[in-house]
Protein backbone atom coordinates (compact mmCIF):
# COMPACT_ATOMS: atom_id res chain seq x y z
CA UNK A 1 0.00 0.00 0.00
CA UNK A 2 1.47 3.46 -1.07
CA UNK A 3 0.24 6.29 1.25
CA UNK A 4 -0.62 10.11 0.23
CA UNK A 5 2.12 10.60 3.25
CA UNK A 6 4.40 9.71 4.82
CA UNK A 7 8.74 8.79 4.91
CA UNK A 8 10.21 7.87 1.62
CA UNK A 9 11.24 4.29 1.39
CA UNK A 10 14.13 3.08 -0.83
CA UNK A 11 12.01 2.70 -3.76
CA UNK A 12 11.23 6.17 -3.58
CA UNK A 13 14.33 7.69 -3.49
CA UNK A 14 15.73 6.01 -5.98
CA UNK A 15 13.21 7.73 -7.95
CA UNK A 16 14.34 11.04 -6.75
CA UNK A 17 17.59 10.29 -8.25
CA UNK A 18 16.66 9.24 -11.18
CA UNK A 19 14.05 11.91 -11.49
CA UNK A 20 17.20 14.19 -10.49
CA UNK A 21 15.13 15.75 -7.89
CA UNK A 22 18.33 14.80 -5.55
CA UNK A 23 21.71 14.43 -7.56
CA UNK A 24 25.88 13.35 -7.06
CA UNK A 25 29.11 14.61 -8.38
CA UNK A 26 29.86 10.56 -8.30
CA UNK A 27 28.23 7.47 -8.68
CA UNK A 28 26.02 5.99 -5.78
CA UNK A 29 27.30 3.52 -3.95
CA UNK A 30 25.47 0.72 -3.83
CA UNK A 31 24.55 0.41 -0.32
CA UNK A 32 23.96 4.38 -0.31
CA UNK A 33 20.37 4.40 -0.38
CA UNK A 34 19.09 3.19 2.66
CA UNK A 35 15.44 1.49 3.70
CA UNK A 36 14.08 5.39 4.89
CA UNK A 37 16.67 7.19 4.16
CA UNK A 38 20.17 8.26 1.99
CA UNK A 39 23.95 7.85 3.11
CA UNK A 40 25.64 11.55 2.61
CA UNK A 41 28.73 11.65 1.23
CA UNK A 42 32.24 14.08 1.80
CA UNK A 43 33.01 15.69 -1.04
CA UNK A 44 36.76 16.67 -2.03
CA UNK A 45 37.81 19.54 -0.04
CA UNK A 46 37.29 20.56 3.79
CA UNK A 47 37.38 24.14 5.16
CA UNK A 48 38.54 24.65 8.98
CA UNK A 49 36.47 27.96 10.12
CA UNK A 50 36.75 29.93 12.79
CA UNK A 51 33.62 28.98 14.03
CA UNK A 52 30.12 27.31 13.31
CA UNK A 53 28.03 29.60 11.73
CA UNK A 54 24.26 29.78 9.98
CA UNK A 55 24.24 31.29 6.68
CA UNK A 56 20.68 33.28 7.12
CA UNK A 57 18.04 34.38 4.56
CA UNK A 58 18.87 34.32 1.43
CA UNK A 59 22.91 33.90 1.90
CA UNK A 60 24.82 31.42 0.21
CA UNK A 61 27.27 28.80 2.33
CA UNK A 62 29.85 29.42 0.36
CA UNK A 63 30.10 33.25 0.69
CA UNK A 64 30.40 32.66 4.43
CA UNK A 65 33.00 30.50 4.08
CA UNK A 66 34.78 32.90 2.16
CA UNK A 67 35.09 35.26 5.36
CA UNK A 68 35.43 32.70 8.09
CA UNK A 69 38.00 29.82 6.29
CA UNK A 70 41.22 29.64 8.31
CA UNK A 71 42.30 27.07 5.68
CA UNK A 72 41.77 24.28 3.00
CA UNK A 73 42.32 20.66 3.26
CA UNK A 74 42.20 18.32 0.66
CA UNK A 75 40.16 14.70 1.55
CA UNK A 76 41.03 12.92 -1.37
CA UNK A 77 43.52 10.89 -0.05
CA UNK A 78 42.54 11.32 3.54
CA UNK A 79 43.14 13.67 5.88
CA UNK A 80 42.89 13.85 9.91
CA UNK A 81 40.33 16.35 11.87
CA UNK A 82 41.15 17.34 14.85
CA UNK A 83 39.10 17.61 18.19
CA UNK A 84 37.94 20.91 19.24
CA UNK A 85 37.76 22.09 15.53
CA UNK A 86 34.80 23.03 13.16
CA UNK A 87 35.18 21.63 9.65
CA UNK A 88 33.01 22.68 6.65
CA UNK A 89 32.90 20.07 4.11
CA UNK A 90 30.71 20.53 0.86
CA UNK A 91 28.93 16.95 0.28
CA UNK A 92 28.59 15.25 -3.14
CA UNK A 93 25.00 15.07 -3.25
CA UNK A 94 22.87 17.79 -4.32
CA UNK A 95 19.12 18.82 -4.25
CA UNK A 96 16.32 19.95 -6.63
CA UNK A 97 13.58 18.95 -4.03
CA UNK A 98 9.81 19.05 -5.83
CA UNK A 99 7.64 21.42 -3.80
CA UNK A 100 5.74 18.41 -1.94
CA UNK A 101 8.99 17.44 -0.76
CA UNK A 102 11.06 18.21 2.59
CA UNK A 103 14.05 16.64 4.16
CA UNK A 104 15.54 15.98 7.80
CA UNK A 105 19.30 15.19 8.33
CA UNK A 106 20.85 13.43 11.26
CA UNK A 107 24.19 12.20 12.13
CA UNK A 108 24.67 8.14 11.36
CA UNK A 109 24.94 5.75 13.81
CA UNK A 110 28.65 4.80 13.99
CA UNK A 111 29.09 8.78 13.62
CA UNK A 112 26.74 9.77 17.10
CA UNK A 113 29.06 6.78 19.16
CA UNK A 114 32.27 8.40 18.35
CA UNK A 115 30.95 11.65 19.72
CA UNK A 116 31.16 13.66 16.09
CA UNK A 117 28.86 16.69 15.95
CA UNK A 118 27.27 16.86 12.76
CA UNK A 119 25.06 18.99 11.31
CA UNK A 120 23.81 19.68 7.80
CA UNK A 121 23.70 23.23 5.98
CA UNK A 122 22.04 24.89 2.98
CA UNK A 123 22.38 28.28 1.33
CA UNK A 124 19.76 30.23 2.76
CA UNK A 125 19.31 28.12 5.86
CA UNK A 126 17.89 29.08 9.58
CA UNK A 127 18.18 25.84 10.68
CA UNK A 128 20.25 22.95 10.78
CA UNK A 129 19.33 19.77 9.43
CA UNK A 130 16.23 20.96 8.04
CA UNK A 131 15.48 21.54 4.02
CA UNK A 132 12.93 23.01 2.91
CA UNK A 133 10.23 21.74 0.65
CA UNK A 134 11.52 22.73 -3.15
CA UNK A 135 15.08 23.52 -2.09
CA UNK A 136 17.54 24.01 -4.71
CA UNK A 137 21.14 24.14 -4.22
CA UNK A 138 24.25 21.88 -2.56
CA UNK A 139 24.68 20.76 0.72
CA UNK A 140 27.21 21.08 3.12
CA UNK A 141 28.24 19.52 6.58
CA UNK A 142 29.29 20.82 9.73
CA UNK A 143 31.68 18.18 11.80
CA UNK A 144 33.45 18.69 15.00
CA UNK A 145 34.99 15.87 16.47
CA UNK A 146 34.55 15.96 20.17
CA UNK A 147 36.28 13.44 22.34
CA UNK A 148 38.10 11.40 19.24
CA UNK A 149 40.28 12.91 16.59
CA UNK A 150 39.07 10.94 13.27
CA UNK A 151 40.08 10.37 9.64
CA UNK A 152 37.92 11.02 6.61
CA UNK A 153 38.14 11.02 2.91
CA UNK A 154 36.18 11.84 0.02
CA UNK A 155 33.30 9.19 0.25
CA UNK A 156 33.11 9.13 3.74
CA UNK A 157 29.54 9.15 5.06
CA UNK A 158 29.04 10.98 8.19
CA UNK A 159 25.02 12.08 7.63
CA UNK A 160 22.53 10.99 6.11
CA UNK A 161 19.02 12.65 5.07
CA UNK A 162 15.44 11.07 5.24
CA UNK A 163 12.61 12.93 2.86
CA UNK A 164 9.25 13.62 3.94
CA UNK A 165 5.61 13.63 1.54
CA UNK A 166 3.70 15.62 3.92
CA UNK A 167 4.09 14.58 7.39
CA UNK A 168 2.18 11.99 9.49
CA UNK A 169 2.99 10.94 12.64
CA UNK A 170 1.53 8.67 15.02
CA UNK A 171 -0.89 10.26 17.74
CA UNK A 172 -1.16 8.44 21.04
CA UNK A 173 -4.11 6.25 20.00
CA UNK A 174 -2.25 5.15 17.30
CA UNK A 175 0.56 4.08 18.93
CA UNK A 176 -1.29 2.43 21.61
CA UNK A 177 -3.30 0.28 18.82
CA UNK A 178 0.04 -0.15 17.36
CA UNK A 179 2.03 -1.06 20.62
CA UNK A 180 -0.69 -3.99 20.66
CA UNK A 181 -0.37 -5.68 17.71
CA UNK A 182 3.52 -5.01 16.93
CA UNK A 183 5.41 -4.30 19.78
CA UNK A 184 6.99 -1.06 19.76
CA UNK A 185 8.66 -1.56 23.32
CA UNK A 186 9.21 -4.12 25.90
CA UNK A 187 6.90 -2.90 28.56
CA UNK A 188 3.65 -4.10 28.62
CA UNK A 189 2.19 -0.58 28.57
CA UNK A 190 4.62 2.13 26.50
CA UNK A 191 4.84 5.44 28.36
CA UNK A 192 3.26 7.69 25.85
CA UNK A 193 3.31 11.42 25.86
CA UNK A 194 2.37 13.83 23.26
CA UNK A 195 2.43 11.73 20.55
CA UNK A 196 5.64 10.25 21.83
CA UNK A 197 6.80 7.17 23.23
CA UNK A 198 9.51 7.53 26.55
CA UNK A 199 12.79 5.53 26.68
CA UNK A 200 14.42 5.26 30.34
CA UNK A 201 18.11 4.77 30.97
CA UNK A 202 19.24 1.05 32.39
CA UNK A 203 22.13 1.26 34.78
CA UNK A 204 22.10 -2.40 36.38
CA UNK A 205 23.22 -3.97 33.07
CA UNK A 206 23.21 -7.68 32.18
CA UNK A 207 25.17 -11.19 34.18
CA UNK A 208 28.35 -8.83 33.30
CA UNK A 209 27.05 -5.63 34.79
CA UNK A 210 28.84 -3.43 32.34
CA UNK A 211 26.34 -0.62 31.69
CA UNK A 212 28.61 1.62 29.60
CA UNK A 213 31.43 3.06 28.02
CA UNK A 214 33.00 6.51 29.18
CA UNK A 215 35.44 7.89 25.80
CA UNK A 216 38.89 8.62 26.99
CA UNK A 217 40.73 11.67 26.35
CA UNK A 218 44.06 12.29 24.33
CA UNK A 219 44.05 9.12 22.11
CA UNK A 220 45.02 8.18 18.94
CA UNK A 221 42.70 8.64 15.36
CA UNK A 222 40.28 6.63 14.06
CA UNK A 223 39.62 6.00 10.77
CA UNK A 224 36.26 6.46 9.94
CA UNK A 225 35.84 4.21 7.35
CA UNK A 226 37.52 1.05 8.77
CA UNK A 227 35.38 -1.52 11.13
CA UNK A 228 36.45 -3.62 13.48
CA UNK A 229 39.79 -2.40 13.74
CA UNK A 230 40.32 -0.80 17.38
CA UNK A 231 40.91 -1.92 20.51
CA UNK A 232 38.04 -0.84 23.10
CA UNK A 233 40.42 -0.36 25.75
CA UNK A 234 42.62 2.53 23.80
CA UNK A 235 40.20 4.84 23.58
CA UNK A 236 37.29 3.84 26.55
CA UNK A 237 36.63 3.28 30.24
CA UNK A 238 34.08 0.70 30.75
CA UNK A 239 31.78 0.88 33.37
CA UNK A 240 30.23 -1.20 35.68
CA UNK A 241 26.84 -1.20 38.19
CA UNK A 242 28.22 -1.89 41.51
CA UNK A 243 25.19 -1.94 42.91
CA UNK A 244 23.58 1.08 43.67
CA UNK A 245 22.22 1.34 39.75
CA UNK A 246 22.87 4.99 39.65
CA UNK A 247 25.60 7.16 37.29
CA UNK A 248 26.83 10.54 38.22
CA UNK A 249 27.62 12.46 34.78
CA UNK A 250 30.99 14.06 35.03
CA UNK A 251 30.37 17.17 33.04
CA UNK A 252 31.76 17.54 29.15
CA UNK A 253 32.28 13.70 29.80
CA UNK A 254 30.78 11.37 26.85
CA UNK A 255 29.63 8.52 27.70
CA UNK A 256 27.88 5.79 25.62
CA UNK A 257 24.88 4.00 27.70
CA UNK A 258 21.56 2.02 26.49
CA UNK A 259 17.71 2.28 27.02
CA UNK A 260 16.07 -0.18 29.75
CA UNK A 261 13.40 -1.27 26.95
CA UNK A 262 14.57 -2.98 24.33
CA UNK A 263 12.27 -1.49 20.49
CA UNK A 264 11.14 -2.32 17.33
CA UNK A 265 10.30 -0.34 14.12
CA UNK A 266 7.64 -2.32 12.10
CA UNK A 267 8.08 -2.20 8.58
CA UNK A 268 5.68 0.37 7.64
CA UNK A 269 6.99 3.07 10.14
CA UNK A 270 10.12 4.48 10.56
CA UNK A 271 10.81 6.22 14.07
CA UNK A 272 13.24 9.18 15.13
CA UNK A 273 14.98 9.92 18.67
CA UNK A 274 13.50 13.47 19.60
CA UNK A 275 16.27 15.72 20.37
CA UNK A 276 17.85 16.95 24.01
CA UNK A 277 15.28 18.02 25.98
CA UNK A 278 15.64 20.39 28.64
CA UNK A 279 12.87 19.15 30.95
CA UNK A 280 14.34 15.82 31.76
CA UNK A 281 18.38 16.74 33.04
CA UNK A 282 20.96 18.96 31.78
CA UNK A 283 22.33 16.62 29.75
CA UNK A 284 21.97 15.69 25.62
CA UNK A 285 21.09 12.71 25.04
CA UNK A 286 21.63 11.57 21.70
CA UNK A 287 23.40 12.85 18.25
CA UNK A 288 22.21 10.22 15.74
CA UNK A 289 18.23 10.10 15.88
CA UNK A 290 16.65 7.75 12.90
CA UNK A 291 15.51 4.24 13.40
CA UNK A 292 14.95 2.39 10.03
CA UNK A 293 11.89 0.08 9.78
CA UNK A 294 12.83 -3.39 10.51
CA UNK A 295 15.02 -2.04 13.62
CA UNK A 296 14.70 -4.90 16.57
CA UNK A 297 12.91 -7.23 14.37
CA UNK A 298 11.30 -9.58 16.68
CA UNK A 299 12.12 -13.12 14.88
CA UNK A 300 15.82 -12.41 14.69
CA UNK A 301 15.50 -11.20 18.27
CA UNK A 302 13.74 -13.87 20.15
CA UNK A 303 10.72 -11.34 19.83
CA UNK A 304 12.52 -9.04 22.27
CA UNK A 305 13.43 -6.27 20.05
CA UNK A 306 16.87 -4.17 20.31
CA UNK A 307 17.86 -1.37 22.79
CA UNK A 308 18.56 2.01 21.47
CA UNK A 309 22.13 2.82 22.73
CA UNK A 310 22.13 6.37 24.04
CA UNK A 311 25.13 9.30 23.02
CA UNK A 312 25.04 10.98 26.67
CA UNK A 313 26.79 14.10 27.51
CA UNK A 314 26.46 16.23 30.44
CA UNK A 315 26.75 19.76 29.90
CA UNK A 316 27.51 23.00 33.05
CA UNK A 317 27.33 20.51 35.99
CA UNK A 318 27.54 17.16 37.32
CA UNK A 319 24.01 15.30 37.33
CA UNK A 320 23.45 12.18 38.56
CA UNK A 321 20.99 9.26 36.72
CA UNK A 322 19.23 6.82 38.15
CA UNK A 323 17.97 3.51 36.54
CA UNK A 324 14.82 3.35 34.95
CA UNK A 325 14.82 7.56 34.53
CA UNK A 326 13.50 8.79 31.36
CA UNK A 327 16.06 10.21 29.41
CA UNK A 328 14.18 10.61 25.52
CA UNK A 329 11.24 9.71 23.34
CA UNK A 330 11.04 8.31 19.89
CA UNK A 331 8.84 10.09 17.31
CA UNK A 332 7.11 7.25 14.94
CA UNK A 333 5.72 8.00 11.37
CA UNK A 334 4.12 5.97 8.67
CA UNK A 335 6.22 5.23 5.51
CA UNK A 336 4.60 5.99 2.15
CA UNK A 337 5.29 2.31 1.70
CA UNK A 338 7.09 -0.71 2.67
CA UNK A 339 11.09 -0.70 1.77
CA UNK A 340 12.11 -3.14 -0.23
CA UNK A 341 14.46 -4.45 2.13
CA UNK A 342 14.36 -3.46 5.82
CA UNK A 343 16.66 -2.85 8.30
CA UNK A 344 19.35 -6.15 8.92
CA UNK A 345 17.75 -7.83 6.17
CA UNK A 346 21.28 -8.58 4.03
CA UNK A 347 22.26 -5.12 4.23
CA UNK A 348 24.92 -5.22 6.39
CA UNK A 349 23.63 -3.61 9.10
CA UNK A 350 25.79 -2.49 12.29
CA UNK A 351 23.06 -2.79 14.96
CA UNK A 352 20.46 -5.41 14.50
CA UNK A 353 19.24 -6.65 17.73
CA UNK A 354 22.02 -4.84 19.53
CA UNK A 355 22.55 -4.72 23.22
CA UNK A 356 25.26 -2.18 24.72
CA UNK A 357 27.16 -1.94 21.77
CA UNK A 358 29.68 0.57 20.81
CA UNK A 359 30.64 1.91 17.19
CA UNK A 360 31.34 -0.95 14.35
CA UNK A 361 35.02 0.62 14.57
CA UNK A 362 35.62 -1.60 17.40
CA UNK A 363 36.79 -5.02 17.94
CA UNK A 364 34.16 -6.94 20.19
CA UNK A 365 34.79 -6.29 24.19
CA UNK A 366 34.81 -9.22 26.60
CA UNK A 367 34.45 -8.25 30.41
Amino acid sequence: MIRSSGILADRNIAALFQDAAFTSAKALDSDQIQPASLDLRLGEKAYRVRSSFMPGYNIHVRDKLERLKLHEIDLKEGAVLETGCVYIVPLLESLSLPDCFSALANPKSSTGRLDIFTRVITNGAHEFDKIPAGYHGPLYLEISPRTFPIIVRTGSRLSQIRFRHGTDRLNEAMLLQLHMTDMLVSDHKPNLSEGRVALSIDLIGENDHLIGYRGKRHTGVIDIDQCAAYDVLDFWEPIFDRGMHELVLDPNEFYILTSREFIHIPPLYAAEMTPYDPLVGEFRVHYAGFFDPGFGNLETSDGKGARAVLEIRSHEVPFILEHGQIVCRLIYEYMLEQPRMLYGQNLGSSYQSQRLKLSKHFREYEV
